[in-house]
């Protein structure tokens, strides 16, 4: 936190002092500290375990207190485990209290709603279905708490701009919290049963088994990323003057597909088509790529193949789907004159006609060392100008949708050329580029 600006120092400790106020009713007998006692041990444990070998958090637990215990009681739960557990960050203090005051309003607030519609009772009544409505009001508070906190804090430290800080927060982790609060729900259940808290203990084995499921599918797409990255950062290195392109182009990619409506798996699948439609230039001898000249027909016929060369080497990474046809047919044109096999209109894949957007807009609003970038509004008049004969009119119009509603803001940046020299004479600064 020491490199973020000291107005989000002041927001975690505006956080920190309204954990504070939540927790100044502590349970006030000897006998009502058991209950928070063991759950905060119980948590700490599953805190550690679940953090180190899977990544993420674990808030079955949590829910449990809060369908358990008092408001005030439930807040104390997850501090020992946020000030036990380590930091990998510096500075250490104020992330050990940011985690510890983040969870404990929330978990304050979620006892807070499920105790004022009587759920304390059901649970302890076993009374389904009606102990449902309480859990699932206290789920949404916790949810809510969260993204605002979670909001307030990127807004504090300008990690976004105020107009998105909440965006999608809150049904991101909407659904998997609910899941936690059903299995928290299941544990306060047996836990007041006859069969004591012991029992309690057996709804975390199946979350346990899914959480390692779970883990398993982010080392799979840790795995595809390094991939991804990998192959970027070769093609980088070989062809240095669109150092950043691929990952623009990617970005591009992905707003375009949203604004089409295609579903998250292929939005995925666009934006790895988008960051890989260049691989093929690794086949591409070096010498043409950086050739300070004109190319002969011959040198641009060679380059021309960098499509096929691309489609050839992820033909066998099975995980990238469609985004191989993007990439063999990313410089095809609707009116059939692009390459390498001339396809028209139709006849071009859906992803490849939105990669040929993705990465003609781009090519012209980045500066390279052969031209200045054009302005965002020029770029956009250039393809709608060519859109009907080079491009797809409708990923032209999902593209300035998208642009006129969020902007232009690359997370990439490295438009530097890497080398010195002069790049190869190139085709004009449209969608015919190279």
């Amino acid at each position: 936190m020491d490199a973020v600006p000291a107005r989000a120092h002041g927001y975690v400790a505006a956080v920190v002092l309204l954990a504070v106020s939540c927790l100044s009713r502590p349970p006030d007998t000897p006998g009502s500290w058991l209950a928070p006692t063991l759950l905060a041990a119980l948590y700490a444990a599953c805190e550690h375990a679940v953090h180190r070998r899977f990544g993420g958090t674990f808030y079955p637990v949590l829910l449990a207190g809060a369908f358990l215990l008092p408001p005030s009681a439930a807040a104390l739960v997850p501090v020992p485990a946020a000030l036990l557990c380590p930091v990998g960050h510096r500075p250490a203090l104020p992330r050990r209290v940011w985690r510890a005051a983040r969870p404990a309003l929330a978990v304050w607030a979620a006892a807070r709603v499920h105790e004022a519609l009587g759920g304390r009772d059901a649970v302890a009544g076993s009374d389904f279905p009606y102990a449902l409505l309480p859990a699932g009001a206290a789920v949404l508070a916790f949810c809510l708490v969260l993204t605002a906190l979670d909001g307030g804090l990127r807004a504090a430290a300008g990690l976004v701009p105020p107009c998105r800080t909440w965006r999608g927060l809150l049904a991101r982790s909407l659904a998997p919290v609910a899941v936690h609060g059903l299995a928290g729900l299941m544990m306060a259940v047996l836990w007041r049963s006859p069969y004591g808290p012991v029992s309690a203990l057996l709804v975390l084995l199946p979350m346990c088994v899914s959480w390692w499921v779970f883990a398993q599918y982010h080392r799979e797409r840790a795995a595809h990323q390094a991939t991804i990255r990998a192959l970027v950062q070769a093609v980088d290195i070989k062809d240095g003057y669109t150092r950043g392109h691929s990952e623009r182009v990617g970005q591009a990619s992905v707003l375009i597909a949203r604004e089409l409506g295609l579903d998250d798996d292929r939005v995925e699948v666009l934006r790895f088509a988008g960051i890989l439609h260049d691989v093929g230039k690794l086949g591409v001898p070096t010498r043409l790529l950086r050739k300070d000249g004109p190319l002969t027909p011959e040198e641009r016929r060679i380059i021309e193949l960098h499509p096929e060369y691309g489609h050839e080497m992820v033909r066998g990474i099975s995980f990238l789907g469609e985004a191989r046809t993007a990439i063999l047919h990313h410089h095809e044109r609707l009116d059939g004159t692009g390459y390498p096999y001339g396809l028209a209109g139709d006849r071009i894949p859906e992803c490849a006609r939105i990669v040929a957007v993705a990465d003609a807009f781009d090519a012209m609003t980045s500066t390279r060392c052969y031209s200045r970038a054009r302005p965002v509004e020029a770029a956009v008049a250039e393809l709608e100008r060519c859109a009907g004969a080079h491009f797809d009119p409708r990923m032209v119009r999902a593209l300035v949708r998208a642009l006129r509603r969020e902007g232009w803001r690359p997370a990439v940046t490295a438009d530097e050329p890497a080398y010195g020299t002069a790049p190869a004479e190139r085709a004009p600064r449209t969608g015919a580029h190279r």
